[in-house]
């Protein structure tokens, strides 16, 4: 029999997302029930995030094995175990599933049914076994891996980020489709463990970061032995794999081992049956408005669902932003977050705001661009690692519009772009605190400094301190 239950609010998917918005209202005393069909943690804990990280540790630790004769360490032959380098990964996601468990969240009071739900009405959600009426609703259904329609991919087997980790064995030559984030950081960790790799992007690597930083990794890429075939269109696929693929006039075979699918991501909407709600959704996801609520105004939508961008951190934002708005009936405004992005391959490449393009596109001659290389950071010098920059960009009178950062470890140097962004901090506050010395992280007071050399020490200023001198 179909159990039937009043809540205050229903979840469909325990991603990142949908878990923070169950722990903050069931630790406020709500009523929670949460649906999840699949594993605890959704994508980001078993398919992408976590594992993904585990692996490019292992190839990074093989890649600093081979190369640290620029410091004068040099190892024997490197030896990568597979086997054990998979059990990391595994390994990774047990140690931190238990954050994300069943028996977490019931210990918070959450009622958890590990099930499908769809929608049956405006106001109720459905299982197998359970009917739950709300006062509100939450898509948390996350996105899953995009399979682009190529003639015969259909029936040759394939990899994508939810099955490429089950593997047993190295690939010999594995083929990844598609230059994107994904497809780079997969790509390179594998290339670093032993396999030749080839990636086919229809058109250029990382095409939505900055070019600059696109080239920096680029030149890596190929550094490193990996095959790039940029600007090729796959016509279809054969069984071998192989990839028939068309640049310029040119008709191309690209063979190999295995194929890893990687053309970007699809929101999981399947099933939920969203019309009977009257919840409007497209192509990139359920429509919201700013406080992301749906066309159905019991109803929000969350994360990679929301077709906002498909980040994990984006949806614990939106977590906090929901439980704002539908519990405390706060004003929010989801089109105002400001969301870093990072692209984990070696090296980094991190982003925020607007890139130089874009900003120019927007703002026309209004805007003024700092670049400082990483062979000018002491700390990058004292490392043998000088690849790279930072970027930052700016109206004339120094409103900060965004920032890329390409070198190592960009990732944990574009929090204080994001800290700036999203409190509206000025330029002159960064170059006003101290940088320890000697860290990469000073490439961030260098390019805020670099604003106002050419107003500091130009000829105007050098005439007031001719003057000043003698008051001193």
């Amino acid at each position: 029999m179909t159990q039937t239950i009043q809540a205050d609010i229903a979840i469909i998917g325990a991603g990142s997302g949908g878990l923070s918005v169950a722990a903050g209202a069931a630790q406020l005393g709500l009523k929670v029930v949460l649906f999840e069909k699949g594993e605890m943690g959704g994508d980001c804990l078993n398919y992408g995030c976590v594992p993904s990280k585990a692996l490019i540790a292992a190839a990074s630790a093989a890649h600093s094995a081979r190369s640290g004769g620029g410091l004068g360490v040099t190892a024997g032959p490197v030896e990568v175990d597979f086997a054990r380098v998979m059990a990391h990964v595994h390994e990774t996601i047990r140690t931190i599933a238990p954050v994300d468990s069943q028996e977490r969240f019931e210990g918070l009071g959450v009622q958890v049914v590990r099930e499908a739900a769809r929608f049956v009405d405006r106001r109720t959600v459905a299982s197998n076994s359970i009917r739950v009426t709300a006062r509100k609703f939450v898509i948390a259904t996350g996105s899953r891996a995009a399979v682009p329609p190529i003639p015969g991919l259909d029936a040759t087997p394939y990899l994508t980020n939810e099955t490429v980790f089950e593997l047993k064995a190295l690939p010999e030559r594995l083929i990844v489709l598609g230059g994107g984030p994904i497809g780079v950081e997969l790509g390179q960790a594998f290339r670093r463990l032993g396999s030749e790799v080839v990636v086919v992007e229809a058109g250029d690597i990382l095409g939505r970061e900055d070019p600059q930083a696109a080239g920096v990794v680029r030149r890596q890429l190929l550094a490193d032995g990996v095959e790039l075939l940029e600007r090729h269109t796959v016509l279809r696929v054969e069984p071998g794999p192989v990839l028939v693929a068309k640049s310029g006039d040119d008709e191309v075979r690209i063979s190999g081992s295995h194929l890893l699918v990687a053309v970007g991501r699809t929101p999981s909407l399947e099933g939920l049956n969203l019309e009977a709600a009257g919840i409007a959704f497209d192509r990139q996801g359920v429509r919201t408005d700013r406080s992301l609520l749906t066309t159905n105004r019991r109803v929000f939508a969350i994360g990679d669902a929301a077709g906002r961008g498909q980040f994990t951190h984006l949806a614990g934002a939106h977590a906090s932003l929901v439980v704002r708005r539908a519990l405390f009936a706060l004003p929010v405004n989801a089109d105002a977050l400001q969301v870093p992005r990072v692209t984990y391959c070696d090296p980094e490449v991190a982003a925020i705001g607007l890139g130089e393009a874009e900003a120019r596109r927007r703002h026309g001659a209004d805007v003024r661009v700092q670049v400082f290389e990483f062979a000018e950071n002491d700390r990058a010098q004292a490392e043998g690692d000088v690849r790279g920059f930072g970027k930052l960009v700016t109206t004339g009178r120094g409103k900060i519009l965004g920032v890329t950062l390409a070198g190592r470890h960009a990732g944990d140097h574009i929090h204080l772009w994001s800290l700036a962004l999203a409190s509206g901090l000025k330029l002159s506050q960064m170059t006003g605190m101290i940088a320890p010395y000697p860290t990469r992280g000073e490439i961030n007071k260098r390019l805020a400094g670099q604003f106002y050399t050419p107003a500091l020490f130009s000829d105007r200023t050098r005439r007031l301190v001719s003057v000043l001198k003698h008051f001193a």
